[in-house]
């Protein structure tokens, strides 16, 4: 309990830093770049006025500096959701399945690495994967078109 306290003093400044004084994130994407077409529509934020936007932003940086880590571990509904729904994308050619300590490099840019021993061989040409954390937190990479999964960390 002492230990919450802490945290939520330390963060504290933080939170309530104005945003003028957050700096400016040339690698943070921005929330119409994080967000489909569809759920930046839906939620109206094409309303916003470049200055809403970028304070909008602005709190997105903080939010998930502050209270994004601690809200992963603490909300069921933030577990579920990590739980249920999972990373859809295809493992970049040549995909013949993993031998140990493979490298998975998809074609999202990012690229994740076996964890877990193991092989499967594969020869087909479907290379659609899902990354879904398990239930001990850890991420597992599914093949669909085999149904095989294995144990991968995010190198990148």
């Amino acid at each position: 309990m002492r230990m919450r306290r802490l945290l939520k003093l330390i963060a504290l400044p933080a939170v309530l830093l104005p945003a003028t004084m957050v700096p400016a994130a040339d690698d943070f994407p921005g929330v119409q770049e994080l967000m489909s077409e569809q759920e930046y529509r839906d939620a109206g934020l094409q309303k916003l006025s470049p200055a809403e936007r970028e304070a909008l932003n602005e709190w997105l940086i903080r939010y998930t500096a502050w209270e994004a880590p601690q809200l992963r571990k603490d909300s069921d509904a933030v577990k579920a959701i990590e739980r249920d729904t999972g990373l859809t994308a295809h493992v970049k050619p040549p995909f013949s399945g993993w031998t140990g300590k493979t490298r998975f490099h998809l074609d999202n840019g990012e690229v994740w690495q076996q964890r877990i021993s193991g092989r499967f061989y594969y020869r087909g040409e479907e290379t659609k994967v899902v990354i879904r954390r398990n239930s001990f937190g850890f991420f597992e990479m599914e093949h669909l078109a085999s149904g095989r999964s294995v144990g991968v960390k995010k190198i990148k």
